[in-house]
C-alpha cells in the first residue's frame, strides 16, 4: 500500500512513493479518493489501459454475440453423442416384387396390408403438406392432422389449414380435421404447450377409428415417408412395433442436402394403451433411406420468419436483424444457417466438417413424384431456384 495507519493512528508513508503518494500523506482520509485513484492510474502501464479500455469490451461484445456458437463448439466436451441405431437396409427397386422385398429385410409378407393412418399437427406448411399426401395417398387409409389458434410459443395465428382445405379435397374422403385453442402461458417453455397438442393428437386418433396392429406414421409435416416405404412396411410381417425412419436430411429446398441423419420419424403397429404421438427416440431400430426431411422448406419469405418466431426453438432468434426479409433471402440462397449457428453435433469433427454453408446439390433424382410431375408450381423446392415470394 502506498500509505499505512501508525500506531499512533497518524499516517505512515512509504519511502518508495512517487510525488501523487507523496502528497498523500498527511492528508485528511476523506479527501484520499481521488488521490487514491491517480495514484494507482500511475502505476498501471500502457499495455493495461489497452486491455482494460479497448480487449476487455470487446471480448464481452464478442462472446454476447457470438456466445452461442462458442457454446455448440465445445459440445462435445459436456454431452456425449446418443447410442448409436442400428440400422436396418433397405432394398427396394420397382419390378422386384413385393415377397421378394419382405424376405430381403427378414420379413414375411401378409396375406393383406396393414392399415396406415398419417397423422400431424400442422401450423403453416400448406406446400410440404400437399407434397406429403400426394406422396403417401395411395397407401394411406385416414389422413389425421389437428391445429391450433396459437403456436407453440403463443402467437396467434389463423387456422391456415382450415381456410386452405379445398386445396385438399383429394383426401377429404379418408380425413380426420381436429382443432385446439392454444393455452400458452407467458414465460412457460413452450415445449410444454407442444406436448399438450401431442396428446391432444392421440385423442383425436382414436376419433380416426385406429385399432391395434394398423401402422401409425408419427412424424412432423415436413418428415416426409417416401410411399414405397409405407407400402413395404404395411404388407411384410414381424416389423418391429416401434421403427425410425432415417430420412435424407434438406434445409430450404431440395438443392441443400445437410445430411442422411434425420431420424425422429417413425412408424408404428399401433398399440391401444400404449402407442403415444411423441417426437424422441423411442427405440434403437432405423430404417435406412426412408424418405425426405425439408426444414424451411417455404415459398415465401414471409413464412420463413414466421416459423422463425413461432417454433419452440425461437429463442435462437437472438437479434431482430435475424428476420430481416432481405437477410433471410441472401441466407437461403447462400445455404447459410438463419440463426447463425454452428452445426449441432458431437464431435469436433462432425462441428468442424459441417461449418460454413451448405454445399448446392444439383440433382433432382429420387425426390417425391408429385414435386417432380408439377415442377412449375413448385419451383422454388427445386436445384438453382433460391429466390422466394416476399409478401
Amino acid at each position: 500500500m502506498w500509505w499505512m495507519m501508525n500506531e499512533g493512528g497518524g499516517h505512515y508513508c512509504s519511502k518508495k512513493t512517487d510525488d501523487i503518494c507523496g502528497d498523500v500523506c498527511g492528508q485528511e482520509s476523506s479527501r484520499l479518493s481521488l488521490s487514491r485513484i491517480r495514484c494507482i492510474l500511475r502505476g498501471i502501464d500502457m499495455k493495461t489501459y489497452i486491455f482494460l479500455f479497448i480487449l476487455a469490451p470487446t471480448c464481452i461484445f464478442g462472446v454476447y454475440i457470438h456466445g452461442q456458437k462458442i457454446s455448440y463448439f465445445f459440445r462435445p466436451l459436456w454431452e456425449s453423442p446418443p447410442k448409436p441405431f442400428h440400422d436396418i437396409p433397405h432394398y427396394y427397386h420397382e419390378n422386384v416384387s413385393m415377397e421378394t422385398l419382405c424376405k430381403l429385410h427378414g420379413w414375411r409378407i401378409r396375406e393383406f396390408p396393414r392399415r396406415v393412418y398419417d397423422a400431424v399437427l400442422f401450423s403453416n406448411e400448406v406446400d410440404i403438406l400437399t407434397i406429403r399426401w400426394q406422396e403417401l395417398y395411395p397407401y394411406v387409409t385416414n389422413f389425421v392432422l389437428l391445429e391450433s389458434n396459437l403456436t407453440f410459443t403463443g402467437i396467434p395465428k389463423p387456422m391456415v389449414f382450415a381456410s386452405h382445405r379445398d386445396q385438399f379435397k383429394f383426401v377429404e374422403t379418408r380425413l380426420t380435421y381436429g382443432t385446439i385453442g392454444g393455452r400458452f402461458k407467458k414465460g412457460e417453455n413452450p415445449f410444454v404447450e407442444e406436448a399438450l397438442q401431442r396428446v391432444a393428437l392421440d385423442q383425436l386418433l382414436k376419433i380416426s377409428g385406429i385399432s391395434d396392429d394398423d401402422l401409425l406414421i408419427v412424424s412432423d409435416v415436413d418428415e416426409i415417408p417416401s410411399r414405397h416405404t409405407i407400402n413395404l412396411l404395411r404388407w411384410c410381417d414381424d416389423i418391429p412395433q416401434v421403427l425410425h425412419l432415417r430420412l435424407k436430411n434438406y434445409l430450404y429446398s431440395f438443392e441443400f442436402l445437410v445430411d442422411n441423419n434425420s431420424w425422429r420419424a417413425s412408424v408404428h403397429r399401433y398399440q391401444t394403451g400404449k402407442t403415444r404421438y411423441v417426437h424422441y427416440r423411442q427405440t434403437d431400430e432405423i430404417l435406412a433411406d426412408a424418405g425426405w426431411h425439408c426444414s424451411f422448406c417455404f415459398r415465401r419469405i414471409s413464412e420463413f420468419v414466421f416459423k422463425m418466431k413461432a417454433y419452440s426453438h425461437n429463442d435462437r432468434v437472438r437479434f431482430s436483424r435475424f428476420l430481416n426479409p432481405k437477410r433471410v433471402q441472401r441466407v437461403i440462397c447462400k445455404g447459410a444457417d438463419l440463426f447463425d449457428m454452428l452445426p449441432e453435433e458431437y464431435t469436433f469433427k462432425e462441428i468442424i466438417g459441417k461449418m460454413g454453408p451448405i454445399p448446392h446439390s444439383f440433382s433432382a433424382v429420387h425426390l417425391p413424384s408429385y414435386l417432380l410431375e408439377n415442377a412449375d408450381k413448385h419451383k422454388f423446392l427445386l436445384p438453382g431456384n433460391c429466390l422466394r415470394e416476399h409478401e
